[in-house]
Order: C-alpha cells, then structure tokens, then sequence
C-alpha cells in the first residue's frame, strides 16, 4: 500500500499574529510554525496503518524554506519520504489542491490522507477538491478508519452524531481529532529524518480559486469593568449594566 499525506505549515496558536505590510497576509517574522494539528492525526494514522500493514507513507506539503520543519517532523514520526512542493501554501486551498493533485496523478497512491482542516483558513476545503481533482472517493471529518482489500469503511461526524461512509481505493480520507492520539517524535526517529533528503519541486502552475483582498485582526476587545460592593450591590451593577449598556434585555 501507497499512502500520501498532505500536512500543512501554520503559525502556532500561541504566536502574536500581525499583518504584512501588503495589508493581505501574515508577517512572517516572529512566528513559530507547527503542523496543523488536525494534519497530525492524518499522519498518525498513515504511520499506524505502516505498522499494522505494511505501507509507504509520503508525507507532502506546499511552502518554502521553512516548510521543510513539518517536514523533517513527519521523517522523525515514521514518514518514508517527503516531498516539498515549492509555492504558496498559506494561499487559496484550490491551488494548493491543485498541486498536491498534479503531484498525486498516476503515482499510484492508494490513500490520501489530510486533516479535515488546515488551521489558517482552508474552510475544511482542500481534502474534497483533492479528491474531486483526481476523481476518487473521499470521506470527510473522520473519526475512524478501517481498511479492507481495495476498500475503506469510514465513521464520519455529522451534526446528528455520526455515519458509517464505505467506498473502494483509492481515496482521500480527511481526519478528525479523535481518530487516534498522535505520537511524539522519538530520539531515534530525529536521528533517523537528518539522514533522509526532501525532495523539492516547483509547484505547477494554477488557477485561483479565491483571493484575499484585505486582511486584518478583529478590533481589541474594550477594557473590563470591576463591580464593587456587596454581593447585593454587585448584582444589581450587573442587572443594570446589562440593561442599559448591553441593551441584552
């Protein structure tokens, strides 16, 4: 078996965010960059599926220069392989679907995996235009897998709960947090990923889907109030303060 996994690079949920000089993306500088955490469910589960199987696993992502640490990050977890694919991958998740589709075509890849979404703005979008791009089936925001001869069974959350989705291979799986419990990179695996290459393509050339005209970070949140007082009294600043500020009723 051939399993792809797409990973995405994103600025950590700690880091403070600023918007670039060209009022449209993020200023790079000062960011610490992860692996879309949804993405490393899809990874783990590619690994474990390589271990309970047999399989390839190529882990692929769309970027420049720094991308290659998400990268050498799915070396050190279990990945075979990795290939970078020169381009924007902050940008429109149909480029990027794109890409990673004119990379996949007849490479004989089984299974795609990919996060359900890629933190950053993808709108749960890339995983579905993949499959639809390469015309196989897909299941979306899945929370478990099994794999058959040639098939896949695959439990999916939906609003009401969840549903059992079934198709054949190859196919494009996007995970959901609580397929399984990512691992943590052993000493051996890092010693292992600094011997191993990443193969670096340029990125074919694309058609947008989407473009940002302008970005910007919501409006600072005023200032807090402290109520003194009583209990008694406090309540009643808060009734009355809701009342004629929040106008809530």
């Amino acid at each position: 078996m051939k399993i792809l996994v797409a990973i995405k690079q994103v600025p950590d949920t700690e880091s403070r965010i600023k918007v670039a000089a060209d009022g449209r993306s993020l200023d790079p500088v000062d960011v610490k960059w992860i692996t879309s955490p949804y993405d490393e469910y899809a990874l783990e589960e590619a690994i474990r599926i390589k271990e309970g199987k047999g399989a390839e696993v190529v882990a692929i992502s769309v970027g420049g220069d720094t991308t290659k640490e998400v990268l050498k990050n799915a070396l050190a977890l279990g990945a075979d392989s990795a290939v970078l694919l020169r381009g924007d991958g902050q940008g429109d998740a149909f480029a990027v679907a794109q890409m990673i589709a004119a990379y996949a075509k007849d490479k004989g890849f089984d299974l795609i995996l990919c996060g359900n979404m890629g933190l950053g703005g993808d709108n749960s979008a890339m995983g579905p235009m993949l499959a639809e791009l390469l015309g196989v089936g897909q299941a979306n925001v899945v929370v478990k897998l099994e794999l058959g001869e040639g098939t896949f069974k695959a439990e999916r959350e939906i609003e009401v709960g969840s549903e059992i989705v079934e198709g054949s291979l190859p196919a494009v799986i996007t995970a959901q947090k609580g397929l399984n419990e990512p691992r943590y990179a052993s000493l051996k695996g890092i010693m292992a990923a600094k011997k191993k290459t990443i193969e670096e393509l340029e990125g074919t050339p694309v058609v947008a889907g989407a473009l940002v005209s302008t970005l910007a970070l919501p409006p600072e949140r005023p200032a807090g109030r402290r109520l003194e007082g009583e209990p008694a009294a406090q309540a009643q600043a808060l009734i009355q303060a809701l009342k004629d500020e929040a106008k809530v009723f």
